[in-house]
């Protein structure tokens, strides 16, 4: 399907891998040109260098945290008018609900919250005026379906679906749209776990995982995050333009609810 999109200007958000790197990939082939965005740099960079020589698109490369305003400005001033934007960064680590301090709060806030908000605010009245907008927010299935030490990842992430909620109302006539996409258990580095420096997963332990978390869920698989950058690209296309303020699970069936 020719999602229609091509030519069109994308800034992808913690984009160098996992998720975002899957968005990107997809947006890329159906032809856009991208703004990426990564704190790792050399990560960062060979991600790009593969976009460019697979599909041929024009990519800028910014590394720094898209929580810092000074990244997103950044962002901006290299895409000053974006047509799409996805909204992604990496959430808080596993804590204790105890051990939750105000900083630490703040910080899980301001990287989950309001950094995707500052950057909406930044795009959405050029889009509207333009007739063309699609925003897309990476949150977590954890929106729906809690998960005990995950709390303040959660509770940024339903902050973020509230308050833009209504936001998407107030542009649909203008085709803006703004959707969320709940990841549930992708194969992604954050469900691999943290391996010491220059430790690799080996086959026989990737192959126990994959089985156990895969357990679970209906699909009896861990999606890719190549598939979800599919159904974001789809989200970005001119297909979708009637749909809006939803929020998707890509979680192979896990989020049991008939509505």
């Amino acid at each position: 399907m020719d999602l229609g999109i091509r030519g069109k200007t994308a800034i992808v958000c913690a984009s160098s891998r996992g998720l975002g790197r899957g968005c990107a990939l997809a947006l890329a082939e159906a032809g856009c040109d991208l703004v990426m965005n990564a704190r790792n740099a050399d990560i960062l960079a060979a991600t790009a260098q593969e976009i460019r020589a697979r599909f041929g698109v024009k990519v800028v490369e910014l590394a720094g945290d898209v929580a810092d305003p000074a990244v997103q400005q950044s962002l901006l001033a290299a895409a000053p008018t974006p047509d799409i934007l996805v909204n992604n960064n990496g959430g808080p680590p596993r804590r204790d609900f105890g051990e939750l301090d105000r900083q630490k709060m703040l910080d899980g806030v301001t990287n989950n919250l309001i950094a995707p908000v500052e950057l909406v605010q930044a795009v959405i009245g050029g889009m509207a005026e333009r007739g063309f907008g699609r925003i897309v927010n990476i949150t977590s299935l954890s929106v729906y379906v809690p998960i005990p030490g995950l709390d303040l990842s959660s509770g940024a992430r339903a902050g973020l679906t509230s308050l833009l909620a209504g936001v998407a109302r107030t542009v649909a006539d203008r085709n803006v749209t703004i959707n969320n996409l709940l990841p549930g258990k992708l194969d992604t580095d954050r469900l691999r776990g943290v391996f010491e420096a220059g430790e690799e997963e080996t086959e026989d332990a990737a192959r126990e995982r994959k089985a156990r978390l895969s357990a679970g869920i209906p699909a009896k698989r861990l999606g890719t995050p190549e598939e979800f950058g599919q159904i974001c690209a789809f989200l970005c296309s001119v297909h979708a333009g009637y749909l809006t303020g939803q929020n998707i699970p890509v979680d192979g069936g896990l989020y049991v609810s008939a509505f």
